[in-house]
């Protein structure tokens, strides 16, 4: 039986336990370099911020214990190899966007984002309150991996595109860049989807290779200069309302760390998580402004395209809802999206509402 065929039916807590026989000796004393690769170049703006700014603890907490060889995409593997590198030991930890690895397994899609999933804060609310880490950990563990969440875009914009998008109709036929199930969505509904490294976008969008594309947000795409290729920008995204970062170790590497450098990466991520966050939200506000300034057209997708989007989602969940590590994920995040944004609609919604029409009179 191939390794694929074991996945699917295979169940989370077997490999889960036969990762454990993977553990080496904790090494208590003596400096390490752990080579980490990457899916972005660096000084990547939010994206290679998260995982920098990782390290930097890591290293500071540790004092030197732990430093990092930070390798970014194609210095050592190309950015859509990271994941294979560490499994196999190539590598000792990868920073990437888990749904970039759909092809080992579709539930890495929930790691990061799915269309219509979570924000920013749903997304921290599931994975540290609701499961979220022990599922992770669990199917990471088939790929002799262990993961934490390591950064945080929050809400996507729609992207780039080279004209219009009036009605679903325009959607066919368009080249665009989106990876993930959000490329599942567009590639249903007619579009040619292309799956591009973020080093190698603006080139493809810059030569007409590409017809569009969505990267990370106002201040992330300012810095990759979109807007010198196009003016035409849509704010908000079907595809990706809180876009999750990861910090990956190969699993033996992991467990030879001693139970207190364990404690501090995971301290280290979540820290840099948090600041993640804030740098995208912080930033985005100014860098849109800038946009605008400079000639960008900012739009939102009309009704009926929002409507596509949601039929063609779900859609795209149901089909792997037959694989049991699939399923009980995506059972497992849509519940925490009801339990959070139940309290949500009737809290912070009402007082948006309230604060937006109180401060416009």
């Amino acid at each position: 039986m191939d390794r694929r065929s074991f996945l699917r039916t295979s169940t989370v807590g077997a490999g889960a336990a036969a990762a454990t026989t993977l553990a080496a000796p904790a090494y208590a004393q003596g400096n390490r370099t752990l080579t980490m690769v990457t899916s972005v170049p660096d000084g990547f703006a939010v994206f290679d911020d998260a995982a920098q700014l990782a390290i930097d603890y890591i290293t500071a907490m540790t004092d030197g214990q732990i430093s990092f060889n930070k390798m970014p995409a194609g210095s050592l593997v190309g950015a859509f190899e990271v994941f294979d590198a560490v499994s196999s030991g190539q590598a000792d930890v990868y920073h990437s966007a888990e749904y970039y690895f759909l092809n080992q397994h579709p539930a890495f899609a929930f790691f990061t984002a799915v269309p219509f999933g979570m924000t920013a804060q749903e997304m921290a609310n599931w994975y540290y309150r609701r499961g979220g880490q022990a599922l992770h950990d669990n199917l990471s563990s088939l790929f002799n991996l262990k993961p934490l969440m390591c950064g945080q875009t929050a809400m996507q914009p729609g992207g780039w595109f080279n004209k219009e998008i009036n009605s679903a109709d325009d959607l066919q036929g368009l080249r665009f860049r989106m990876p993930g199930q959000g490329g599942q969505v567009l590639g249903r509904l007619g579009a040619s989807v292309q799956n591009i490294p973020g080093g190698e976008i603006y080139q493809a969008l810059a030569s007409g290779q590409i017809d569009g594309a969505e990267w990370i947000g106002p201040y992330a795409d300012e810095r990759m200069g979109f807007q010198e290729v196009t003016k035409t920008y849509y704010a908000a995204g079907f595809h990706e309302p809180g876009s999750t970062l990861s910090m990956v170790f190969n699993l033996e590497i992991w467990e030879s760390l001693t139970p207190q450098q364990q404690t501090i990466c995971k301290v280290a991520c979540e820290a840099s998580h948090a600041q993640n966050t804030a740098l995208s939200l912080a930033e985005n506000g100014a860098a849109l402004a800038r946009l605008q300034a400079g000639g960008v057209q900012v739009r939102q997708f009309p009704d009926d395209v929002w409507d596509a989007f949601g039929t063609a989602a779900a859609e795209v969940r149901e089909e792997n809802m037959g694989d049991p590590i699939y399923a009980e994920i995506a059972n497992s995040v849509f519940e925490s999206i009801r339990e959070s944004s139940g309290w949500y609609e009737i809290a912070d919604g009402e007082f948006m509402r309230q604060r937006n029409r109180v401060n416009a009179g």
